[in-house]
């Protein structure tokens, strides 16, 4: 064909007649006379230029007769190398689907003659003109009747002579009736390699969708990505040999391909066609047909990619392209590790915004900053739950595990997008290194007399009313609450607390059923010794959920009963948002010292109070900013009252206040004289791990007099960093993942790391009368 345009550009006084010459090249190029009105016409521009159809007719000569019994003018612009689809408008959804153009009324039976023609030039034609062949032409599956008839690859201009003889099988395939898979798709000879093709940089654009969306493109590159069949993505990456070879740095050179009909493998340079889609804000080719490989063993140097990117339109000009980062990246985010096979990554550890600046315009600057330093690390599987988690090598395992904190190197693969997140599909294994190893016990503080906890034991609930399961939250089945308890147990154990303050237990009461006296029971049947305090009510508040207190009562004895802070003591606490906090005063046996704890679990940004005037402020505090201070404001006023009646000022505020260090909450209690013990004593204060930024929920808040008598605080990280699936929970897991992913330690026990304090107390001067008996 090439040779053909040279001829005709030499002779610019036959520059008409090359044109019409050249428009010949529209071909009939498969033929569909199914059942009923299953029927369609593809035609193929197999020049390397545009055709406006408008120029062109479909004519058909019914029942042997020599003139046009209907004519069809075609419309639309058909791109070179792409076919056009012309189809009865009541055909089959799967013909529809690929339709350019679709007509009503008589189309055409077997033995009809169709023509494609040029003004009254005939360009292609199906039959001879004036000769009725009875039913059909041709016989067998090569005919025009029933059947579906694709053009040989060898045909490459159309058959103009509508008076000659007609015979199907001279340059026809036949198929069965009803076969509509190939229709809409490139045929092979008009696939060559080399021929001119549509860039990737133009179907990409240089914005976040593609400008030639809609249209069926050619492209030759190579394969710079492998995620073909049912268990990966389901296709490969494409890239130009040059990795800017349009000299536009706002363009991406890549680009994805949804098909998995052809093996291909990385480093081959293949040519194809197939439709411009956008699927979720990705630039896709699918419907592809004509895989041809033209050469193996390419290559393409990978892009660098750092982090923090200045914009996220550096990331969009690179996706579909190979690329490569030569820096060590952290694991900012394990939690969807077992769903998908996800890790986070960024450059250094992504902090909560009001962990670290001031709510407003400060904590704004740092939401966007990490917008700008995160990247995911996919495994190339499009699937949920996959059965071999691939992070770290050779597979996630309850023994064997990536935590937040952790070191990815060697990261090269292509850049991906999906789910409105920027990913790194790995060509080549990342190294993972445990940069964050897990904390044994004994990093946990030894240096006083008096040890104090505070611990979310997220959703701790032993049954129903019955006993049974499931209940409103926590465990789905007895199986999941065994193994649930087990972690639970092990932590606390491992703790060895003296005092503990429990957060998120079940609000089932303070009964030999209840799920408090539960949990004391399995901690002294593994050889502890712990009560738990009965504040004397039914429940606490109406939330299912409640703080609580477990105490060793050989180290330290109850002064007086619990006190509880409701809205019937402080309108301001608002406990149908909050769960209502409870106090008490322990007396310390060794030193003869005491203090009054008070556990907490204020309301948390997860669902609104619109319905209290506490819209979101959109200031980073988050929902329910207004009603979390006041009850901070509400908790401070009334530890000021003594409400244990201890008598000594000795005051602690622990539990999950659900708000980060900078937050009006936590402000509003500094404010009032209490110091945030863990940050004098760690750097790590993080307890909680949310959307792949770290910050602290949970806190032992202690007040002046009781200031000087803290020896050591710590927040033990055995939850949050680690991967959601190696908790209790036994869906998602296929049997031998419920094995391997689970070890009843403390790991991932919850999603909040306890905070552990300790203390040599004063001994006090004021009368015991109070303390209750053991």
């Amino acid at each position: 064909m090439r040779s053909y345009y040279t001829e005709c550009l030499a002779a610019s006084l036959l520059l008409l007649s090359c044109q019409l010459h050249a428009n010949s090249s529209l071909i009939i190029s498969e033929y569909i006379e199914g059942s009923g009105n299953n029927k369609a016409l593809e035609l193929a521009n197999i020049t390397n230029t545009d055709i406006d159809l408008s120029h062109f007719q479909i004519k058909i000569y019914f029942n042997g007769r020599s003139y046009p019994g209907r004519t069809i003018n075609l419309n639309g612009l058909l791109a070179a190398n792409t076919v056009f689809v012309l189809a009865h408008n009541k055909a089959d959804a799967q013909i529809l689907q690929q339709a350019d153009q679709t007509v009503g009324g008589s189309f055409y039976n077997g033995d009809d003659v169709i023509s494609l023609t040029q003004g009254s030039k005939a360009v292609d034609i199906i039959g001879q003109i004036g000769v009725d062949p009875g039913s059909q032409w041709g016989s067998g599956n090569i005919s025009t009747q029933n059947n579906t008839l694709r053009r040989n690859n060898t045909i490459s201009r159309g058959d103009s002579d509508g008076y000659d003889t007609f015979s199907p099988a001279t340059q026809w395939q036949g198929f069965e009736q009803n076969t509509f898979d190939d229709l809409g798709r490139f045929d092979d000879r008009i696939e060559s390699c080399g021929l001119p093709a549509t860039l990737i940089s133009a179907i990409q654009g240089h914005g976040e969708s593609s400008p030639l969306a809609g249209s069926r493109h050619t492209v030759e590159a190579i394969v710079v990505g492998d995620f073909q069949g049912s268990d990966a993505l389901g296709g490969y990456f494409l890239q130009e040999e040059d990795a800017d070879i349009d000299n536009n740095p706002a363009s991406s050179e890549g680009i994805f391909v949804k098909d998995s009909s052809v093996n291909v493998n990385i480093g081959e340079r293949i040519r194809l066609s197939g439709y411009v889609v956008e699927k979720g804000g990705q630039t896709q080719l699918e419907s592809v047909s004509s895989v041809r490989v033209c050469a193996t063993a390419q290559s393409v140097t990978p892009a660098g990619i750092s982090l923090p990117v200045t914009n996220l339109g550096k990331l969009e000009s690179l996706e579909g392209m190979s690329v490569k980062s030569w820096q060590p990246l952290t694991v900012s985010e394990t939690y969807n590790l077992g769903r998908y096979g996800q890790l986070l990554l960024s450059n250094g550890r992504l902090m909560n915004p009001t962990q670290i600046a001031m709510p407003g315009s400060a904590a704004q600057a740092v939401e966007q900053a990490n917008q700008l330093n995160r990247i995911i690390m996919d495994d190339g599987n499009d699937a949920s739950n996959p059965p071999v988690i691939p992070y770290p090598a050779p597979q996630l395992s309850a023994v064997n595990t990536v935590r937040v904190g952790d070191t990815v190197s060697n990261l090269q693969g292509v850049l991906d997008y999906a789910y409105r997140q920027y990913r790194i599909q790995p060509t080549e294994a990342p190294a993972i290194t445990p940069s964050n190893a897990r904390p044994a016990a004994t990093q946990l503080p030894s240096t006083g007399q008096l040890t104090i906890a505070s611990y979310n034991v997220l959703n701790y609930f032993n049954g129903n009313d019955t006993g049974e399961f499931p209940t409103s939250r926590g465990a789905d089945t007895a199986s999941e609450f065994e193994r649930q308890r087990d972690k639970i147990i092990s932590t606390l154990l491992t703790l060895d607390a003296d005092i503990v303050g429990l957060v998120e237990i079940q609000n089932n009461g303070f009964g030999n059923s209840s799920a408090i006296a539960d949990l004391v029971s399995g901690l002294n049947s593994a050889g502890a010794h712990y009560a738990y305090v009965d504040p004397g009510v039914r429940r606490i508040g109406t939330d299912q959920i409640m703080v609580g207190f477990i105490y060793k009562p050989a180290t330290v004895a109850l002064q007086g009963v619990a006190a509880i802070l409701d809205s019937s003591v402080d309108p301001e606490f608002i406990d149908r948002k909050n769960r209502p906090a409870v106090a008490q005063t322990f007396h310390h046996k060794a030193t003869r010292g005491r203090l009054t704890v008070a556990v907490n679990h204020f309301k948390s940004k997860g669902r609104s109070c619109n319905d209290v005037g506490d819209p979101d402020q959109g200031d980073g505090q988050g929902r329910c900013n207004l009603t979390r201070t006041k009850a901070a404001r509400a908790l401070v006023n009334w530890l000021a009252t003594d409400p244990t009646n201890s008598g000594d000022t000795d005051t602690m505020i622990i539990g999950d206040l659900n708000a980060y260090s900078m937050e009006d909450p936590v402000r509003t209690i500094e404010n009032a004289g209490f110091t945030n013990i863990v940050s004098q004593f760690t750097n790590n204060t993080y307890s909680y791990v949310y959307r792949g930024q770290s910050g602290s929920l949970d806190y032992v808040m202690v007040n002046e007099p009781l200031l000087r008598q803290v020896t050591g605080a710590t927040v033990w990280h055995i939850n949050a960093d680690e991967p959601r699936v190696l908790d209790y929970n036994e869906e998602y897991k296929t049997a031998e993942q419920q094995v391997s992913l689970y070890n009843n330690d403390p790991y991932r026990s919850s999603d909040h790391d306890p905070i552990v304090v300790e203390l040599n107390l004063t001994p006090t001067t004021s009368s015991e009368n109070h303390i209750a008996s053991d």
